[in-house]
């Protein structure tokens, strides 16, 4: 049986000749790329590659990452749009209000009157509180900011989002 993995980056480039990869986060974890974390790398052709991180930077908003026994830009060029992925085991428990990106994208929003707005397909983390991008039928998407004033109820389990949309914000 295929252990469940989830994503917490995608490698978009090297980063110079001594190894470095340049990672988009798709992650709040700032753990999760902590030098000795274990990581997989997947991409849709090949087995998951297990790689153990060995430095972490962050430069110009992106996360610059070094692994174990990849001391050259040679060992990591065919990484590139490849996934950073951990494994179910790797997930830490949330507190509550809080979730996994994968609980999140794919839930279908309702306003409180029980129309639907539409389903969640993205995730942005520009700064102090997550940016759900959602995907509208026949309109352009919605930026649903993730907070209490706005987001009342969500239920992962039965792919579930209730908002109280602030004025302006469907427009």
């Amino acid at each position: 049986m295929k252990k469940e993995m989830f994503n917490v980056g995608k490698i978009i480039n090297t980063h110079g000749i001594k190894g470095e990869v340049k990672v988009q986060r798709i992650t709040d974890f700032e753990e999760r790329f902590e030098p000795g974390q274990q990581l997989y790398w997947v991409n849709d052709r090949k087995d998951p590659k297990p790689l153990v991180v060995r430095s972490h930077r962050i430069h110009k908003g992106f996360d610059l990452l070094t692994f174990e026994d990849h001391p050259s830009i040679n060992d990591v060029e065919g990484y590139k749009n490849g996934m950073l992925m951990v494994t179910e085991e790797d997930q830490e428990d949330l507190d509550e209000h809080e979730f996994y990106f994968h609980e999140i994208i794919g839930c279908k929003v309702y306003l409180q009157s029980g129309e639907e707005v539409g389903t969640v397909k993205e995730i942005l983390t520009p700064g102090a509180n997550d940016v759900w991008v959602v995907q509208r039928h026949r309109q352009s998407d919605v930026l649903i900011p993730y907070i209490e004033p706005v987001v009342k109820e969500v239920d992962p389990e039965q792919k579930k989002i209730i908002i109280d949309p602030i004025e302006g914000l469907l427009d």
